[in-house]
């Protein structure tokens, strides 16, 4: 899986910066395996200044899924690392959302249970 980092003048960008944003997503992304070909990152200073205020850091994240269209979320904290780090944590959840929905079984689950809900209950003594 590759692992992008974008950051704008008034944001670390960093080796230890692109480092932790590695370590991070890599962690995180590992149990889908090669479904997730790549994530890019987009750190930003919210207010676009130098002197940051609390949750001034934007962190948006995309994925690339094989096969399927790019999940895209995004976290506000008051330090990049706290950006990231909340940001991936709601990556990690919309990926296994949009994967989970593809997921074959998962539908035929569904099918099994729609059919058991389409026959009616056996009469009993009234």
């Amino acid at each position: 899986m590759q692992v992008l980092l974008h950051t704008d003048p008034n944001t670390d960008g960093s080796q230890q910066m692109a480092d932790h944003l590695q370590s991070v997503v890599k962690d995180a992304m590992h149990r889908f395996g090669e479904r997730v070909t790549r994530v890019e990152a987009h750190l930003s200073d919210a207010d676009g200044q130098t002197k940051s205020s609390d949750h001034a850091i934007q962190c948006a994240l995309e994925a690339r899924l094989v096969g399927l269209e790019p999940v895209f979320v995004k976290d506000q904290a008051g330090s990049a690392h706290q950006a990231i780090d909340g940001a991936v944590r709601k990556l990690e959840r919309a990926v296994a959302t949009v994967i989970g929905k593809q997921d074959p079984r998962r539908h035929r689950n569904q099918d099994d249970t729609a059919s058991d809900d389409s026959v009616a209950p056996a009469a009993g003594p009234v």
